[in-house]
């Protein structure tokens, strides 16, 4: 744990300039409204250590994979969102310097992301190697109100400085993405042009046809006047923009406003994006700053109405649980089901801006209950877009009959890892699919998801799994063989207990829902029928299987089994690794992670925590008890299940340690990775860890549940769900329960064992008995 920014409720501060800690910075401070997005990047030019980093949502480029022993089934190529055009950069310029923050003599320094306002705020006063100094405030949106548009406010007071500041606002063509397996160029720049009052760059992404155009305008004023000036264009092979600028003196202002425009091919028809870019960076100009600002900040104003969560008494956890969501939100909007959210969102290059089963995991549940829009429902239509292309994938591997394997790694529907261990082996990421179907139409109270779309995914599902299991004769019962589970820290295990049990779970939810169909929607279970080429027939393999699959356990400790052999390892404990060693992944051989005992994250309790209906807390307590110990959390889906799961048996010091792990994995960057990029999708998992965790939220017998704890360290939290197109607060202090409905119908809910109803009228209050406080 590496903490160097200030605790503050609503705002991320960093109260000095650290060029050895600038990629980390970038991370935390990087910016997004769904559409696209930036690292923290400096406006300015930059000559130290720097991930430039800008990413349009949805462009993609085809990276040829590389590696070292090709293997039948790999992709051939790695699918990437590129690194975009940069979008923000502005040189400032005296006579003959230019400012660089890695050069000049840094007095003072802050930056700010006020996660309230969803605008970057960045002060500084500078000397330069002549002895001219400077003081510079900087404002950075994206905005939430106009999805196209990025607005930077840049302003430069002379502190002793007199003669001629220049402002060079440019759009950049000639970027690098710095993972690349080939180091190649990804954009081909088609037109380039600097016009008087506007410049544009248009680009199409190598080997696809996406294309985007990126257009920008400024204002530049002194003190408060606007100057109108005739600025000098600046128009290169990759590169356009303007130079402009006055003479100031000691205690002038110079500030220019960059309007800049992205408009794609993916939202616009490609005769008009130019058009289209231009018109919308001038139309941006013509409304202004104050305006434009205003409509962002109303939208952040809804966002938190609607998703704030509230902790008293413990700052820390309040930064970050309003950190985690103000990351997921501006990293996806749920607008538009060709998108989903890749585990670095718009924050660095790992994995590729893929999306991979993270998103079912983490993010269908937090979007599902926390939003009234339809986002979690775009989500699985992500995946139902992309079904004919999971069962090719599947078709590839050998599989046949409509079965379907989703890719691990995605961003079009088609596998694009290469790691053999993962690509053919971690194939539980099949069943996290159907579990959030099935969760959605749970939460929802709706059929109409499940039996349009739903079925079709689940039945293609199903019918990999009839396939891919084999009968063990000496075990007489079936067995998954060469799997590799959530804990990637074991490869190639015969029987991991959680992609079985889950196997099961998908294969029982689907002829439930099937039975459902056929009884209560005829005509469509008709059609699901036809298009699937489904046969009841197909349905006694199935419910064999559920019977008869093979579950590993160790009767004498009382345990689940992760895998077959994982008893016969030496059975250490994390503590027993020198701290120095940590985390194991930057310091151990693989050979030695494999052999070794640790996990990377629990497959068993992960298990126990989405079938948590299956498992009486005595279970969930005695497994708790032999594989905390033994996980590493070198995984980010790994603190949020531990603390859902240790607030469930009352173990409430390790439920705030893994919440506050989860929490603040990338404020206070436990896995010394922070300068690659954000955890996005994880960060989910920090609001589940109160809602489910605390809050004890689930669903009994088709009616909402609540079994709270607070931490010790907390007065009370609060926050707001939707369910069933009704909006609840609930708020958790010390001596009671209060839920509030916000809208909608009255509804039951239950609070320990008793039936309570909540309506608009009065607030619920259920005072905490002993059985709530720890």
């Amino acid at each position: 744990m590496k903490r160097f920014l200030k605790t503050d409720e609503w705002n991320i501060i960093e109260d000095r300039f650290r060029s050895s800690k600038q990629r980390a910075s970038e991370s935390i401070f990087s910016l997004g409204n769904g559409r696209f997005g930036q690292r923290g990047n400096f406006e300015e030019g930059y000559s130290g250590d720097s991930l430039q980093g800008s990413y349009v949502a949805g462009i993609t480029f085809l990276d040829r994979t590389r590696v070292g022993w090709w293997k039948n089934g790999y992709p051939h190529f790695f699918s990437r969102i590129p690194n975009a055009p940069n979008w923000s950069g502005i040189y400032l310029r005296l006579i003959d310097e230019e400012l660089d923050l890695a050069q000049w003599d840094v007095k003072s320094f802050e930056r700010r992301l006020n996660m309230k306002e969803g605008i970057s705020y960045r002060d500084f006063e500078v000397t330069s190697p002549k002895g001219h100094s400077l003081r510079v405030h900087v404002e950075h949106i994206n905005s939430m109100a106009n999805q196209n548009l990025c607005l930077i406010k840049y302003s430069v007071t002379s502190l002793n400085y007199e003669g001629k500041i220049s402002f060079v606002p440019y759009i950049d063509g000639d970027v690098k993405h710095e993972s690349s397996n080939f180091d190649e160029k990804m954009w081909t720049i088609l037109k380039v042009e600097t016009a008087n009052e506007y410049a544009y760059l248009w680009t199409q992404t190598k080997r696809e046809d996406t294309q985007l155009c990126t257009a920008m305008t400024y204002q530049l004023f002194k003190d408060s006047k606007e100057l109108t000036l005739s600025p000098i264009k600046i128009e290169k092979e990759k590169l356009t923009g303007f130079s402009a600028g006055a003479d100031v003196k000691p205690g002038e202002r110079l500030t220019l406003i960059k309007y800049t425009a992205l408009v794609s091919t993916l939202y616009c028809d490609r005769k008009q994006l130019v058009e289209q870019s231009i018109a919308q960076a001038q139309e941006a100009k013509s409304k202004g700053w104050e305006l434009l600002s205003k409509a962002h900040k109303k939208v952040w104003e809804g966002i938190w109405k609607e998703s704030d969560v509230v902790i008293d008494g413990d700052p820390e956890a309040q930064q970050g649980i309003r950190y985690n969501i103000f990351q997921l939100t501006q990293s996806y909007r749920g607008d538009d089901p060709h998108l989903n959210i890749g585990p670095k969102g718009f924050t660095g290059e790992k994995y590729g801006g893929n999306t991979q089963w993270n998103t079912e995991l983490c993010c269908v549940p937090f979007f599902l209950l926390s939003s009234s829009k339809e986002a979690a429902r775009n989500l699985l239509l992500y995946r139902y877009n992309h079904l004919q292309k999971a069962i090719e994938n599947a078709r590839k591997l050998g599989f046949k009959d409509g079965a379907a394997l989703y890719p691990m790694v995605t961003l079009n529907g088609d596998e694009c890892h290469n790691e053999w261990e993962i690509t053919f082996e971690e194939i539980h990421r099949n069943n996290i699919i159907a579990y959030a179907i099935v969760q959605y139409t749970v939460m929802t109270g709706s059929m109409d998801f499940i039996v349009e779309y739903g079925l079709e995914m689940m039945i293609a599902i199903c019918r990999f799994w009839s396939q891919r299991v084999s009968f063990s004769q000496p075990k007489q019962q079936y067995v998954i063989l060469g799997v590799t589970g959530p804990n990637e820290y074991e490869n190639n295990v015969d029987n991991n207990w959680y992609t079985n049990y889950s196997c099961i779970q998908t294969l029982k939810a689907t002829l439930q829902y099937l039975e459902l169909a056929a009884k209560n929607y005829p005509d469509q279970y008709s059609d699901l029928c036809r298009t699937t080429l489904f046969e009841q027939k197909e349905t006694v393999r199935w419910q064999e299987i559920i019977e008869n699959i093979y579950l590993p356990q160790e009767k004498e400790r009382g345990i689940i089994v992760q895998h077959d052999g994982y008893m016969d390892k030496e059975l250490n404990v994390v503590a027993d690794i020198p701290t120095e060693e940590r985390p194991i992944n930057q310091h151990w051989s693989w050979d030695r992670i494999l052999r070794s005992c640790y996990i990377k994250q629990s497959d068993v309790l992960l298990g126990l925590y989405l079938y948590d209906a299956h498992f009486d807390s005595e279970t969930v307590r005695r497994n708790f008890q032999f594989y905390e110990p033994r996980t590493l959390h070198e995984s980010s889906l790994s603190p949020y299940i531990h603390a859902i799961l240790a607030s469930r048996i009352g173990d409430m010091e390790k439920a705030y340690s893994h919440f506050l792990h989860a929490t603040r994995l990338d404020l206070d960057d436990y896995n010394n990775e922070i300068d690659q990029g954000l955890h996005i999708t994880s960060m989910a998992g920090s609001w589940l860890a109160i809602v489910q965790g605390f809050a004890g939220m689930r669903m009994e017998n088709d009616t909402l549940c609540f079994h709270p704890v607070i931490p010790k360290q907390w007065n009370l939290y609060r926050f707001n769900i939707n369910f069933r197109e009704r909006t609840l607060q609930v708020t958790v202090e010390k001596t009671f329960l209060k839920v509030a409905l916000l809208n909608g119908k009255e509804l039951n809910i239950q609070v320990h064992q008793v039936v309570y109803v909540v309506s608009e009228v009065k607030e619920l209050t259920v005072l905490m008995h002993d059985t709530f406080l720890t």
